[in-house]
């Protein structure tokens, strides 16, 4: 039986015959359900119309896009370690193309996925480099719509992937959300993969943290206090988020102390 997915948010779900009435990841508060309805698709129809594209971020660091856009829209994140290469985040579509390309760096390790939202077809990756564990924080472990043994939950609030890849539970945009603290990166000064746990803003100078982007549901003072402290210890000078293009390329500790300060400060104006 096909495993449907959700064309909105790219969530691939559970084995069934037919589509589920509704995708459970887009009715949540924090997405939403597009302006056609409820629509599905498959991982075959999907190679029929999209492909895999890579780029170069930094030295060791790939980016892995689903063309055209799909989805969220979001990127993977591909860390080149001697331990073990690990994907970062997930889409909907692994091809011929990625696996040539990937197989060729020597496949991968690992996959650690930061929240649901990029959950997507992260079974069939799995699947594809020969069931490559799956870390996903257990907070969130009730939006997994399709259950699979290559899952890993991990608990508390970070956990060593492999040396110096350690995953960071910030919380905010969901309970379990969490960022890679890649401390090889930006040539040994550090690098924070943070998909939109920490969003970064389209002027390139700042970050945020809400409970919803698309429907801005903001997030309260002690949730922004919380991100603070997970990332306090962290030595890093770069962050990457899940689209390309939304980087911060020096200084990010600097971005984020003023970005979340002023945060707390509109916060307090309007409260």
């Amino acid at each position: 039986m096909p495993c449907f997915i959700c064309t909105t948010c790219g969530t691939q779900h559970a084995e069934s015959d037919q589509p589920p009435h509704r995708c459970a990841t887009c009715d949540d508060e924090r997405q939403y359900v597009g302006l056609g309805g409820q629509q599905w698709t498959t991982i075959e129809a999907l190679a029929e119309t999209h492909e895999i594209a890579f780029g170069e971020e930094e030295a060791g660091l790939l980016s892995v896009e689903l063309r055209p856009a799909f989805g969220i829209t979001q990127r993977a994140l591909l860390v080149l370690h001697p331990e073990g290469n690990v994907l970062w985040d997930c889409v909907s579509l692994v091809d011929e193309g990625a696996l040539d390309v990937i197989g060729e760096l020597g496949g991968i390790s690992a996959i650690a996925i930061s929240h649901p939202h990029f959950y997507t077809s992260f079974v069939e990756w799995s699947v594809a480099f020969g069931g490559a564990p799956v870390y996903l924080h257990q907070a969130d472990a009730a939006h997994v719509r399709r259950p699979d043994p290559c899952v890993t939950y991990w608990a508390g609030d970070t956990y060593s992937i492999a040396d110096g890849l350690t995953l960071v539970r910030t919380g905010g945009h969901f309970e379990g959300s969490a960022l890679l603290h890649w401390a090889a990166g930006a040539g040994g000064k550090g690098v924070l993969l943070a998909s939109d746990t920490l969003k970064v803003g389209l002027d390139r100078q700042s970050v945020s943290v809400m409970r919803s982007y698309p429907n801005a549901i903001p997030v309260g003072p002690t949730a922004i206090r919380r991100v603070e402290e997970q990332l306090a210890p962290l030595a890093y000078d770069r962050i990457y988020a899940a689209w390309p293009g939304h980087h911060i390329a020096q200084d990010a500790p600097v971005v984020v102390r003023k970005s979340l300060k002023r945060y707390l400060t509109q916060i307090a104006e309007v409260t």
